[in-house]
């Protein structure tokens, strides 16, 4: 950013307006809208912005280009708390905007740590793109992790970029677009202002997109050489505000079973009902089990279906968010559980300290986690169940193929989120989970967006939100998994390692000085 100077940024207004454009430019390059480009240029206002400032002025700017995203991004977030949590619109404005302030901390700290690289003379095309990716590892996984919009999943549909993700996670492709952000950024500098064109900049950035582009176009002209297995998912849009009344559940049950019935046409088709597709525990219910037992029998095809489960540990009882098998023989065969749970969603972090708040699943006590990587052995190959918001967490995907999983199970309700932008940002990331791994994933999601995705990322088909229906398809399952499989997140952490050694090399100068 050295030797940059604009109008625009001279005053500390204009500075924080470009913040905010930043933010903006960054939200609306996710869904929705979606206007993916936008991202490659995002961050150029808030390096216009930061030009030359203090690195306590570098980190405010930050966070308001982190507030603006992510207040947009996770608007969201409100339609949750005030619809299905209760919560008053002052109680649900203050915990949204405490959140987008916590996650506003990230940027804000990687353009402070920007500005000290600068001063010590490491270059803004070095520091930045390390930065973001440093910071948006420790997002993930920092208090339980939160890896939602992450850079990377703005280029969900660009599949030709995004085929390294089998070597590099989501982070490589976020650091390729941060990296682009810094050269656009010296090219318009250098426009508007008569300086030296940054070729060196432009020629390595040419050659990064090149060798990305040519293995994606190499990854996706890749014949699959999996077994082709049909899958149905059934989308049975039962209402949130219903979907845990007891007088409800004979006409789920039955809304699943006519759905299901309709949609499967051949024997040995995998069928997948959603996340707590039966809202009640299925251990506890001989009836509706056997009713399940004969669908699967009848139509001779293996039915993965959402529901809660229990366990009894040491005279307590533990709640799980599971996925049960039954096999086309009409066996219960598995279950698999939800081991990633959603903070304030299926339980209430320290509920002591915390007696106000509940949490929005209701109807049960606390879940509980369940064991990671427990595949489920099927007819149809070894399924790795997602469940729910489980599917934005790379290293699950990862723990279920390199215990075999061929194909990747995401069952879903995302009724909470109503008609907002939340079920395709959602979907979106679910994408990456596919490629990383080189196998496809289907999704079954209670109001929608169910989805068949294959092995390179091709959204093979979706469904409308909040209508009934089922969706079927074809699909190849995966073999032996990646790079990305067996390593898991080394990208992240050489950039880890690079952000570190910048930080001490700073020290170091400033010691010196």
């Amino acid at each position: 950013m050295t030797g940059i100077t604009v109008n625009p940024g001279a005053t500390t207004a204009g500075r924080y307006l470009l913040a905010l454009c930043s933010g903006a430019l960054l939200a609306v390059s996710f869904p929705l809208p979606g206007i993916s480009v936008l991202a490659w240029i995002a961050f150029v206002p808030l390096f216009v912005a930061a030009d030359g400032v203090s690195q306590r002025t570098g980190f405010r700017l930050g966070f308001v280009a982190g507030s603006a995203a992510y207040t947009a991004l996770l608007y969201w977030l409100n339609v949750v708390m005030m619809g299905y949590g209760k919560l008053h619109w002052s109680v649900s404005g203050t915990l949204f905007l405490l959140l987008a302030g916590y996650l506003a901390l990230y940027p804000a700290a990687v353009m402070w740590m920007v500005r000290r690289c600068e001063e010590n003379g490491i270059p803004l095309l070095c520091s930045f793109p390390l930065l973001w990716v440093t910071g948006e590892a420790v997002r993930s996984y920092a208090f339980t992790g939160f890896p939602w919009a992450n850079l990377g999943y703005s280029q969900y549909r660009t599949l030709p970029l995004i085929q390294i993700s089998d070597l590099t996670g989501v982070y490589g492709v976020s650091f390729l677009v941060a990296f682009a952000n810094v050269v656009f950024y010296r090219i318009w500098g250098s426009m508007r202002h008569k300086k030296p064109y940054p070729v060196r900049a432009l020629i390595m950035l040419l050659l990064l997109l090149a060798a990305t582009m040519v293995y994606g176009v190499a990854r996706l002209t890749r014949a699959d050489k999996g077994v082709t297995q049909r899958v149905l998912m059934v989308q049975g849009n039962i209402p949130q505000d219903v979907k845990w009344s007891p007088a409800w559940q004979d006409a789920t049950v039955k809304t699943y079973e006519r759905l299901t019935r309709e949609g499967c046409r051949e024997p040995g088709t995998l069928v997948i009902w959603p996340e707590s597709a039966l809202p009640f525990f299925l251990q506890q219910e001989p009836a509706y089990a056997e009713r399940l037992k004969k669908l699967a029998r009848e139509l001779k095809s293996p039915i993965v279906v959402g529901s809660p489960a229990f366990e009894e540990e040491g005279g307590k009882v533990r709640y799980l968010n599971s996925a049960f098998l039954v096999t086309e023989q009409g066996v219960v065969a598995g279950r698999s559980d939800k081991v990633h749970l959603v903070p304030f969603g299926e339980y209430v972090p320290l509920a002591p300290l915390l007696p106000f708040v509940n949490k929005l699943v209701t109807g049960i006590g606390d879940f509980s986690p369940g064991k990671s990587g427990q595949v489920l052995a099927s007819s149809a190959g070894k399924l790795g169940v997602l469940v729910c918001f489980e599917g934005i967490f790379p290293e699950i995907a990862r723990a279920y193929v390199a215990q075999g999983g061929g194909l990747l199970v995401n069952i879903t309700n995302d009724a909470w989120f109503g008609r907002t932008s939340a079920p395709y940002q959602h979907l979106s990331m679910t994408v990456f989970r596919a490629v990383e791994n080189r196998v496809p994933l289907v999704r079954a999601a209670n109001t929608g967006i169910s989805a068949v995705i294959d092995s390179k990322g091709h959204i093979r088909g979706v469904t409308p939100l909040f209508q009934e229906g089922t969706l079927a398809g074809e699909i190849r399952t995966g073999a032996r998994g990646t790079f990305y499989t067996r390593f898991g997140d080394l990208f992240a952490l050489l950039c880890l390692s690079g952000s570190a050694g910048m930080a001490v090399a700073c020290y170091r100068r400033r010691g010196r000085d």
